[in-house]
């Protein structure tokens, strides 16, 4: 149903509107609302008659499942029935024998592995016993989800789509390759859009290979029409999606044009609100009418207003908005009163992880170092199965803060049912496809510790939640400030309050007083929480029974939306826990220090971030900041090598470290020291970037060499020893620390010495470090 505002009475805006939709229906767009005014029966088929397709996913957060779950669920809004299922599920699907187009969602973790749901099925995908004709009879569309700050963007995307054509099958539909560092939506919302008309056509262009053998489907503008306007779209490089496909997309698709500003369509079109994206009912729209600022802006001289999360500029406030459709609820919530009992916060308990104690913690840093550092030493002797190796993680599990989950209550106005049982089931008549309870919340659980342990509070609101949001919330001007930020015009505000500052759902409902939303809709809503991963930092041959990390306490600034600066959950959390047991190494240390807690870990082995087996290849380690952590396990175990092979040849071994000052942020400056003194560590390359500026000038102007301020420019100088060793002494390359700026700058640098060291092409340069990649000769440790 298209929607008007009282301005619209008229005719005028509705005829405008419906003869855009006839167009659209025109061009093969389905517009729903429509159709069903010009011919009620053209949608109104019996649910087996259906076309069907297969909807494939591999998701490790959920953003994967829930995009696959969107599709599901709008299958039916166009004539068309999918069956859902994770790629865990193989009982569920049957890729041998599937004669349907299949659509594949897939994610990308680690170092550009597969998500655990999708591991085993890229390991049969992989089988080199499978013929070039395997999968002939298989059509395929591909959506791939990753994030470039991290090294092989996409990697389990791109390894299924050329697996798939290596085994024959058929592409129906170009893939996409969605970046969550710009924002997934830039390439997933057009994506989307085409994908429908290309299943039609791939099914359309099934019946017609199986000879007569038809389906009950809507007329369609040619398929191969469709076909090359859609794969053109988005046949897109890793690094234009963003520009290129905001530029591309049909403006005749079923997303509504911004409208005019003018003062006459500011009563008319700007009015109004229409919401047109993926999953869209015609029922589903919304009208709401934008702040009328225009008139105002008239009379008055200008002023300069600032934009900001609860607030925003034309012209945004003024145009109309495309939002998505809102999600179907799924979830009946009850809580059931336990009786008076006292206020207990317990733990989901599960069987993978170790409750082990904290045996010391170190404060790293000195003076007034912009990040506070710290070592936590963790006592595993009664825990045998934790047997790690240098380069592993381990996943900490911790708490949402109480004073969150206390505001978070109170938010809820459930605060005197904190300690209720929890009891979640799904609702007998919900439309959601797929739906199921979320398999992380306990059958028996209390409120309390439902918001302390399962439910990622911080996380920020994805836009589906923001929409469902709009529906509880009372105040106008708060309603239209929703709606814009999950928009496709309010995309840039969403990046900049919301995405950008990492504003969690606490915060969120803090800056819109009026949105008083039920428990089910957080449980539906807000992720699982995730425990977060650390390096070790030891290794258990010199340190038996003991494990070690090395992490900063995360800071994140006030700003709109966040009154007040907090620190980051886990490592906030862990500061928290150990601050009155903290030793300084400056400082004697007393005997009676207090006890402190324990805390629940899991042991995530890295199979391939490992020293070299073979003790005689030479290998780079480059880690700045709390990046040299998994190095030192690394060193320490050489240490013990060669005390137990004195005789052996060893490979060298070079470590590239960086940090702020010499004598402030220089992580375990005495051992590295120590470790160059034995002949361990060979070479031991350090810089510091903010160390007596005045004295880097004075020395860059007697010497004409510029002073290294980061662990790439000392790569650069010492260019022909790195190369040497990774191209001609079959040595390898580890890099850890921070993905977005560390791990880019040192990979394009890593171009640049292969190209001018082999005096090749910059393409060729990239070849030979993928190259290296593929030998598991380049390996990555990074985190955003």
């Amino acid at each position: 149903m298209l929607s008007t505002t009282k301005n619209d009475a008229a005719s005028g805006f509705f005829m405008v509107a419906f003869r855009s939709a006839v167009l659209h229906c025109a061009r093969g767009v389905l517009c729903q609302s429509v159709c069903h005014l010009s011919n009620p029966q053209v949608w109104s088929m019996p649910c087996e008659a259906q076309p069907r397709f297969v909807v494939l996913y591999g998701s490790q957060k959920g953003q994967a499942q829930s995009i696959a779950e969107g599709i599901a669920e709008e299958a039916q809004d166009h004539g068309l029935g999918a069956e859902l299922s994770c790629l865990s599920e193989h009982e569920k699907y049957n890729l041998e024998k599937e004669n349907a187009p299949v659509v594949f969602i897939l994610s990308t973790t680690g170092d550009g592995e597969p998500p655990d749901s999708a591991l085993q099925f890229v390991k049969r995908l992989k089988k080199k016993t499978l013929s070039t004709d395997h999968y002939k009879h298989l059509s395929y569309a591909l959506l791939a989800l990753g994030d470039t700050n991290y090294a092989n963007f996409c990697n389990c995307g791109k390894t299924v789509e050329r697996r798939l054509q290596e085994l024959g099958a058929t592409q129906f539909y170009a893939a996409g390759y969605a970046d969550d560092g710009v924002g997934l939506e830039v390439v997933v919302d057009p994506w989307l859009e085409g994908v429908w008309e290309a299943i039609k056509g791939a099914l359309s262009k099934m019946a017609s290979d199986r000879k007569g053998e038809s389906r009950d489907l809507p007329k369609e503008t040619p398929d191969s029409q469709i076909s090359d306007v859609k794969l053109n779209l988005l046949s897109l490089s890793d690094e234009q999606n963003c520009k290129s496909l905001t530029a591309s997309v049909d403006p005749d698709s079923k997303s509504a044009p911004v409208a005019s500003t003018s003062a006459s369509a500011a009563q008319t079109a700007d009015s109004n609100l229409r919401a047109t994206s993926p999953g869209s009912h015609g029922t589903d729209s919304v009208s709401a009418s934008a702040p009328q600022t225009q008139a105002v802006a008239v009379e008055v001289p200008p002023v300069a207003l600032a934009a900001s999360l609860t607030c925003s500029l034309p012209p945004l406030s003024e145009s109309a908005l495309n939002v998505p459709a809102l999600p179907p609820p799924y979830l009946d919530v009850s809580l059931q009163d336990v009786g008076t009992m006292e206020q207990i916060v317990e733990q989901p308990i599960k069987e993978s992880l170790h409750e082990v104690p904290i045996n010391r913690a170190v404060h790293l840093t000195s003076g007034d170092s912009v990040k506070t550092s710290l070592l936590l030493e963790l006592d595993i002797s009664a825990h045998p199965t934790i047997a790690y190796e240098p380069g592993d993680s381990f996943d900490v599990f911790c708490p949402n803060r109480a004073a969150e989950v206390e505001e978070m209550l109170h938010r809820l106005g459930l605060h005197d049912q904190r300690n209720c049982h929890v009891h979640v089931s799904l609702k007998k008549d919900h439309k959601k496809r797929g739906a199921q309870v979320p398999p992380y919340i306990p059958q028996s659980i209390s409120l309390l510790s439902l918001l302390t342990w399962c439910l990622e509070i911080r996380s920020v609101p994805k836009k589906a939640f923001l929409r469902a949001l709009v529906e509880q919330t009372a105040d106008g001007v708060q309603r239209r400030r929703l709606q814009e930020l999950c928009s496709k015009q309010g995309a840039a505000d969403y990046n900049l309050y919301m995405r950008d500052r990492s504003l969690s759902v606490s915060e969120l409902l803090a800056a819109f007083p009026s949105c008083s939303p039920p428990l089910s809709l957080l449980i539906e809503h807000v992720p699982k929480l995730q425990p977060r991963p650390y390096s070790a930092a030891s290794s258990c041959v010199k340190h038996p029974g003991k494990l070690h990390f090395v992490f900063n306490v995360v800071e994140f600034p006030a700003g709109s939306g966040r009154p007040a600066g907090r620190r980051g959950l886990c490592t906030g959390w862990l500061f928290d826990l150990i601050n009155r047991g903290l030793v300084f190494p400056e400082r004697v240390e007393r005997s009676g220090s207090p006890a402190l807690p324990k805390i629940h870990v899991s042991l995530r082995p890295n199979c391939s971030f490992r020293p070299p087996s073979d003790l005689s290849l030479p290998f780079i380690m480059v880690g700045p900041g709390t990046g040299v952590a998994p190095f030192i396990g690394f060193l320490q175990q050489r240490e013990r090598e060669r005390q137990a092979n004195p005789e052996a040849a060893f490979g060298e071994t070079w470590l590239f470290f960086g940090c702020r000052h010499r004598d402030g942020d220089f992580l375990f400056r005495e051992e590295l020291e120590g470790f160059v003194t034995s002949g361990v560590l060979n070479h031991l390359k350090v810089c510091f970037s903010r160390d007596d500026p005045e004295q880097e000038e004075q020395k860059e102007v007697a010497t004409s060499v510029a002073r290294p301020r980061y662990v790439q420019h000392n790569l650069l100088l010492n260019s022909r020893d790195v190369t040497e060793i990774l191209l001609k002494r079959n040595g390898s390359l580890y890099v850890c620390g921070d993905a977005k700026n560390m791990a880019k700058d040192v990979n394009d640098t890593l171009v640049e010495m292969v190209r001018a060291e082999l005096q090749v092409d910059q393409l060729e340069a990239m070849k030979r470090l993928a190259g290296l990649r593929e030998e598991k000769r380049y390996l990555q440790d990074i985190w955003g």
